[in-house]
């Protein structure tokens, strides 16, 4: 029997479906994790695996949880460093969604006893002199 192949799209913003912020006068936060996350080391091409949190306020609009589980599953044939994937999922949701605040905080499973979290934020956390 043939089945056909299920690649996933590369990653792109393009993936990600919104809707109207049912408070806009109000700032609250939402919250999603994926705790399945995954995407390839750059240099070994073994898998990478961990949890993505992104928290935000956000403006006129939000992002639809379909889409943005699309769009995290589109990262997984990726060949892509921990910081690189943080910050460009940032990058994405910024331009995306406009929030008032925004925060992506990715944390991956150890490999060879090293344990990372990497935390991005938008606008940038000022920082002390």
């Amino acid at each position: 029997m043939n089945r056909p192949s299920v690649i996933p799209p590369a990653p792109d913003a393009s993936l990600l479906v919104t809707f109207d912020n049912p408070a806009p006068q109000r700032d609250y936060i939402i919250e999603h994790v994926q705790p399945e996350f995954t995407s390839l080391c750059p240099v070994t091409g073994q898998p990478d695996f961990g949890t993505i949190t992104i928290r935000y306020t956000p403006d006129r609009i939000c992002v639809e949880l379909k889409s943005l589980k699309i769009y995290f599953q589109a990262f997984r044939n990726q060949g892509i460093f921990y910081e690189a994937v943080t910050n460009r999922i940032c990058d994405d949701l910024v331009k995306l969604l406009a929030p008032r605040w925004l925060q992506v905080e990715s944390a991956w499973t150890p490999r060879g006893g090293m344990h990372s979290t990497i935390t991005v934020e938008h606008p940038s956390p000022t920082r002390p002199t």
